[in-house]
């Protein structure tokens, strides 16, 4: 596969999948919890409250890893694995844009302060369990 196949793969599956789980570091160990994520090409958001110890976690070590997929069929679904970092992103644009209206029982709206996103820009993405295939990887660090 080409840098650009593993890509349009990769983007394929975040978009067909928005539930995945965000491991960050919390006192030298992963901590891992269940997020719904958005993207824009690579590019993932999670949105989450600016009060939670995700926050902290991240503005500590802003080191991430997400898991995608494998939620179909189990052991035969291909999914995809993302380290990167993680920076707050709380623009209003990206608020309004992907806004939902489930998020009221979090939020008072898209204008809550404490209404914020998890931007993470991948450095490595990784695609596994793709039948019978290899693992693709394709390292954005250096972009």
């Amino acid at each position: 596969m080409t840098n650009q196949d593993i890509k349009n793969q990769a983007i394929k599956i975040i978009s067909d999948h928005r539930t995945g789980i965000l491991s960050s570091v919390e006192n030298n160990r992963p901590h891992s919890r269940y997020m719904t994520f958005y993207n824009d090409d690579l590019t993932l958001y999670t949105p989450t409250q600016m009060d939670t110890e995700k926050i902290e976690e991240i503005e500590k070590n802003p080191h991430v890893s997400v898991l995608l997929g494998y939620e179909e069929k189990g052991q035969s679904d291909t999914y995809i694995e993302i380290t990167g970092k993680s920076v707050i992103n709380n623009t209003e644009t990206l608020k309004k844009q992907f806004w939902d209206d489930s998020f009221h029982q979090w939020f008072e709206g898209p204008e809550d302060p404490n209404y914020v996103y998890l931007q993470i820009t991948p450095e490595v993405v990784r695609i596994l369990n793709m039948h019978g295939e290899p693992p693709q990887e394709l390292s954005l660090e250096n972009e």
